[in-house]
């Protein structure tokens, strides 16, 4: 049973971190009582110069420096851009000078560097002139720097980067061995590093080192946004980003931000004041990730770890579970109220992550991150509330199948019934189920997939009636024989014995299909039927599958076929991979045109590739979209090949049909909106509007193990939840829509959590010709209040400074 919860559990402080309530108060203070200019002479403007003082003596006692130069900036981004700038503006002035020292000159840094740091050394060597190469120092597979290559290559550097934490994966770097690697090469190059999220996590001296830059971010230590810092080593170049005014000692004009000032050092006096107690220590916080380890175990069996433990700070952890890509388990998390990332927030698409890949871990680890990040101001009850979410969230991915795990039974299993659409890149692998016989047909399995396709069938307890197949792989190995391996004991005996293409080699009939050829079918269910319709002149050889029912005289008529799915014959909005000889093309052609005869203009077409995330088409939306195709399907090419006179009939009323699309596309471009689906509203009109229209369709697209979480419907004037149906199940539904809404003229409705795949289910029932279709912009994530547990944790501590 999913347990709902209106607290938000944040657990993503390497992105950003709550302000404490003593830097609000600080900082609003500041604002109200002390807003004198620092640079004023008067009382008022003294008392600003105090508390900008008293906050450099502070970062002074924090880093351990108690000479140099400490520069507030706007954050950690403008104290690494200063830094590097300073160090680019001497070279290039030593080059100006004819002091460059001959031999190629390196920009050393860490390959897992922040993006600010590689994108800083490119932008200010090209504005400036700097003839350097950019080298990246390689990592191992626990992200550790390689030393070797840093004494291999220090001598030629004249500008060296690294990092103390990495902000991904929370690997500590030996700054000490890094140190002498690079001074028993060079000892005057200067060295960076990023200290943004090792503040208040480890103990830092650099008085004890020759480190000449560090850079420090206030919104990763409980400050607000806008306030950072640049240490400076005595005697290290600083050349200011903004001149004018004379501010901070002349390294940065314009007039302080004295209210963040004010709040960083708030955080910064409790860093300092031994007795607080108020930063967690080293072994509460392991406690705390164990804590939480154990649970993300339990919730995600198939759980890879992409943190070294041993070598990071206990407050990161990075993860990926196999078979599931960032996307998805972030929008769980976000659905449970757990809020994480996929990676640097500065990042913010979700992708692979460049960090992961440079410690050479698979490229599913890497495509599949999840950073979870806790700060070293958490509680007991903070971690107590995120284990419990987890565990809720694990649960609800059981009871949807896509995940069995020995510890929990599925007494709430959902069960599929339909088209299930599951995803590898741009590779489509279809999953057909009927709940009622417990059966199961996959199409065009992928390997990547071939866990989640197992969990989803063993949970379900389907039997596999086949696994089929579109056309011979020839650039990659099938996963059939690896499937039927895995589930043994749900595998009918027919679906192991298949031709090349996993058709079973007993039938259960004949069908005859619309231009007159007979096929063999399995059949499915009561009212279902699948047959395979040979495509042989194609290379290589290829089959497209049509479902549907069966009339009375054992035909498969285009008005009773369901869904087609053909393989690579079109990926929407590409005829298919059209070959330069034209006899290959011809071959391309007739199949093409035989696959028109046999189903409709808008029967649901399943493709096998889908480049541009459109999830399924019709030879309706592609004669509107596709120029090659439209070409390829010209009914008044198609009539000589026309043979038999029952073909002859068919053929005639396919061309009455495309005729009426053609006539008919351009009244419905009139129609459909000009714009976008999207409808915005606010969150007090969504009740109301919710209430105008009772009598659409409004359809859920989130993944039902996220639906498990959602809101009390009533406050959005529902009487019953709306209909849940997944975006990975919507071609599987999208038969029964296209005819409410064409045949019925039924409005339709999408909403999701931001907005973004009810935009896409809009976008793509729309280009399959329905007009009156919309989505709710912003989902229901922003129109849902939510409490941040978090934020009520740090109220509760009761912090006075």
């Amino acid at each position: 049973m999913i347990v709902k919860t209106s607290h938000e559990i944040y657990l993503d402080f390497n992105a950003t971190t709550p302000v404490l309530p003593a830097a609000v108060k600080e900082a609003h203070d500041a604002m109200q009582d002390l807003y004198g200019n620092p640079s004023s002479t008067h009382t008022s403007g003294l008392r600003a110069r105090f508390i900008l003082e008293s906050a450099r003596d502070l970062v002074r006692q924090v880093l351990g420096a108690d000479k140099g130069q400490f520069v507030f900036t706007s954050g950690a981004t403008e104290a690494i851009q200063m830094g590097i700038f300073s160090v680019l503006c001497q070279l290039r002035e030593r080059r100006l000078n004819g002091e460059t020292p001959t031999g190629q000159r390196l920009l050393l840094y860490g390959a897992t560097e922040h993006k600010a740091v590689p994108q800083a050394l490119q932008h200010w060597a090209r504005l400036l002139g700097v003839d350097h190469a950019l080298v990246k120092i390689p990592v191992d597979r626990q992200g550790r720097l390689d030393l070797d290559f840093i004494r291999l290559h220090a001598a030629q550097a004249d500008l060296i980067c690294t990092m103390a934490v990495n902000n991904e994966t929370g690997v500590i770097t030996d700054l000490a061995a890094v140190e002498a690697a690079i001074r028993d090469q060079n000892k005057q190059v200067p060295w960076l590093v990023d200290c943004v999220q090792a503040i208040g996590k480890l103990k830092l001296d650099l008085a004890k080192t020759t480190i000449d830059y560090a850079a420090i971010s206030g919104h990763k230590i409980y400050a607000p946004k806008g306030i950072g810092l640049l240490y400076a080593r005595p005697n290290a170049p600083l050349v200011p980003l903004l001149a004018g005014g004379g501010q901070e000692h002349g390294a940065r004009g314009g007039t302080e931000n004295l209210p963040g000032v004010a709040a960083i050092a708030a955080v910064l006096k409790l860093l300092v004041q031994a007795d607080s107690r108020a930063f967690g220590l080293p072994k509460k916080l392991t406690e705390y990730r164990d804590r939480i380890v154990t649970q993300l175990k339990r919730a995600f069996p198939t759980i890879v770890f992409n943190t070294p433990f041993e070598q990071a700070v206990p407050t990161t952890i990075n993860f990926a579970v196999k078979g599931f890509p960032s996307k998805e388990l972030l929008d769980l998390f976000d659905a449970a109220g757990i809020r994480v990332s996929s990676g640097s927030a500065c990042g913010s698409a979700v992708q692979g992550s460049y960090v992961l890949e440079a410690m050479g871990l698979p490229r599913w680890q890497s495509d599949g991150a999840i950073r979870l990040s806790f700060g070293p101001l958490a509680t007991d009850v903070e971690i107590s509330a995120a284990c419990e979410q987890i565990e809720q969230a694990g649960r609800a991915l059981c009871e949807s199948c896509l995940v069995v795990s020995p510890d929990w039974e599925h007494p709430s299993r959902q069960p599929l019934n339909g088209l299930v659409q599951l995803k590898n890149g741009s590779m489509c692998t279809w999953l057909l189920f009927e709940a009622s016989s417990q059966r199961c047909v996959v199409i065009d399995p992928s390997a990547e997939l071939a866990e989640r396709i197992e969990s989803l069938i063993r949970c379900q307890g389907s039997q596999i009636v086949a696994i089929l197949e579109t056309r011979e792989l020839i650039d990659r190995e099938s996963c059939r024989q690896d499937l039927l391996a895995r589930l043994p004991a749900l595998t009918l005996s027919s679906a192991s014995t298949g031709d090349r293409l996993g058709w079973p080699t007993q039938s259960d009939g004949m069908a005859t299909l619309a231009d007159g050829s007979v096929c063999p079918y399995l059949k499915f269910a009561d009212d279902t039927i699948i047959v395979p319709v040979e495509l042989a002149d194609l290379t290589p050889p290829s089959r497209v599958y049509l479902v549907g029912s069966l009339s009375e005289d054992q035909q498969l008529l285009p008005e009773n076929v369901r869904f087609a799915f053909s393989g690579e014959l079109i990926s929407m909005g590409d005829p298919g991979p059209i070959e330069s000889d034209s006899d290959s093309s011809e071959r391309l052609q007739n199949a093409l045109r035989r696959l028109s005869t046999i189903i409709l203009p808008h029967t649901v077409l399943c493709p096998t590739q889908d480049h541009n995330n459109d999830f399924a088409t019709t030879l309706y939306a592609e004669q509107r979209c596709n120029e090659p195709l439209r070409r390829l399907l010209d009914p008044v090419k198609l009539l000589p090949n026309v043979q038999s006179e029952r073909c002859r009939t068919q053929f005639d009323t396919h061309q009455s049909e495309m005729n009426q699309i053609k006539a008919t596309s351009v009244m419905v471009r009139d129609v459909l909106p000009t714009g976008d689906t999207s409808i915005e509203l606010r969150k007090h009109e969504l009740k109301a509007f919710f209430e105008q229209h009772r009598n659409s369709l409004i359809i859920d697209v989130r993944e039902p193990h996220e639906f498990a979480f959602a809101q009390d419907w009533s406050t959005l004037g529902f009487d019953a939840p709306p209909e849940n149906v997944p975006l990975t199940r919507l071609t599987g539904q999208l038969p029964r829509l296209l005819n409410l809404a064409l045949e019925q003229d039924r409005e339709v409705i999408f909403i999701c959590r931001s907005g973004k795949r009810s935009g896409k289910a809009a976008e793509i029932v729309r280009r399959l010709g329905v007009s009156k279709v919309h989505h709710i912009t912003g989902g229901i994530a922003l129109n849902v209040s939510q409490t941040c547990a978090t934020q009520d944790s740090l109220a509760d501590t009761g912090f006075v400074i």
